[in-house]
């Protein structure tokens, strides 16, 4: 039986994006034969992200999970310092030093968007020889936002990004392998890293995981986040929101208004849900979809809840929405993972997103929702905004297939996703070793 540490630092009961595929992967390793063990950081030092105990249910009771301190970031943000990933980075890089140093392990696997704790790979490798892989699920260095306006930027920008393109810089060509949500990271750090070989990197995105469902409707019976009006075609859509997703928010909002005067009967019932999509700490985060609709002219039928929930109560109110809306990036390496719960949650679903993303490709190949396709040029606007209104008028008049192929989106599922991924641990130690 061999062995991998892994480093996810956000780790159940914390309800954070990253973690999921470590989670659902772990039901799945020691039958593939490998023996997990897990290095977090302990709850009461992670914030911005909801507590979700009912995700522990989801987690084998025979994990070994070891769990570290942080700085306490009441004390860190005075010096301008909030990222999880530098609060613990030097209590992981002990903790990580004990466990390698006692147990044999035969690989190192980061999956997590604490970036800064990928650094302590090349350190590991050097002291005990163990070879290590990095789970990209978003950009690490952030090109994406430099020729974008102050306004549109993350705060302190530029000194996050220099220190990312310095810590990726001495991380990224010294892994052993790459597992990434899409296949454009991959490019990008070939592009970026002279000697990258491709043949190292595993395009694997997130698995769909039906148990999660199961357990949702064992355990709850109401969401105390969100209580959507009976009254209303209730439009939800559940995650991050950001500049980057203005774009398809115009196709949505001016389709939308198009509906009121065509079809007024119809479209006023109607009404927006953008739940959770700020990763600010509850009450501080950012609208960044209604002021949108407000310049469309459509408010009154929009609600934007920066605030987070749990996951399972995302899960609740994805099965009680009407329509499943989901809009995407302009950046054409977005890939939204959480397509998975939308599609399993089996309502009527339309997705607005760049025609290089892989959620269009996994809808079309499961024959699931209806989507609109665009590129990054306000040229065809008219025509997407057409296409929207055509795709939203018939959802709610009842024309969906809310049904999936199960022998289509088996692959999709997330012990194949974990087989993939454990057949290229198996590919990279015997790289390593030879």
């Amino acid at each position: 039986m061999k062995k991998v540490l892994i480093i996810c630092p956000h780790f159940p009961p914390v309800n954070a994006a990253d973690m999921h595929r470590v989670r659902q992967s772990l039901p799945y390793f020691r039958e593939l034969g490998w023996t997990p063990v897990v290095l977090a950081v302990e709850d009461e030092f992670i914030e911005a992200y909801s507590m979700d105990p009912l995700l522990l249910k989801t987690v084998p009771d025979d994990i070994e999970v070891h769990k570290v301190r942080a700085w306490k970031v009441e004390r860190t943000r005075k010096l301008g310092l909030g990222s999880l990933g530098m609060r613990a980075y030097f209590q992981m890089q002990k903790k990580g030093d004990a466990l390698l140093a006692k147990g044999k392990f035969d690989l190192i696997y980061f999956s997590t968007t604490a970036f800064h704790l990928m650094a302590l790979g090349p350190r590991w490798k050097r002291k005990f020889g163990v070879p290590f892989i990095l789970d990209i699920q978003d950009p690490w260095r952030n090109d994406f936002y430099l020729d974008k306006p102050a306004a549109e930027r993350p705060p302190k920008f530029f000194i996050a990004y220099n220190i990312d393109k310095y810590l990726e810089a001495r991380t990224v060509p010294a892994a052993d392998g790459i597992i990434s949500v899409s296949k454009g990271y991959c490019d990008t750090f070939a592009g970026r890293y002279p000697g990258f070989k491709q043949d190292k990197c595993l395009v694997l995105p997130f698995g769909a995981a039906a148990l999660d469902f199961e357990i949702m409707q064992k355990y709850v019976d109401s969401s105390a986040a969100v209580s959507l009006p009976p009254d209303k075609i209730n439009i939800v859509y559940i995650g991050r929101g950001g500049h980057d997703m203005r774009f398809a928010l115009e196709i949505i909002f001016r389709g939308f208004a198009l509906g009121l005067q065509s079809d007024p009967a119809l479209f006023s019932r109607m009404h927006f849900w953008f739940i959770g999509t700020s990763y600010a700490m509850a009450g501080t985060g950012a609208q960044t979809m209604l002021p949108v609709a407000e310049e469309q002219g459509v408010a009154a039928y929009v609600t934007e809840i920066p605030d987070r929930i749990s996951y399972f109560g995302t899960l609740f109110l994805l099965k009680k929405a009407n329509i499943l809306l989901v809009p995407g990036s302009t950046d054409t390496q977005y890939t939204a993972s959480k397509i998975y719960p939308y599609i399993l949650a089996e309502k009527p679903l339309l997705a607005v997103f760049h025609q290089q993303s892989s959620v269009l490709k996994v809808l079309q190949e499961i024959g699931y929702g209806r989507t609109v396709a665009f590129e990054n040029s306000g040229d065809r606007m008219d025509e997407y905004v057409k296409q929207f209104l055509v795709h939203l008028q018939a959802l709610a008049s009842g024309d969906s297939r809310v049904k999936f192929d199960n022998d289509v989106f088996m692959p999709y599922t997330a012990k194949a996703r974990t087989v993939e991924q454990v057949n290229f641990f198996n590919k990279i130690i015997a790289a390593y070793a030879s």
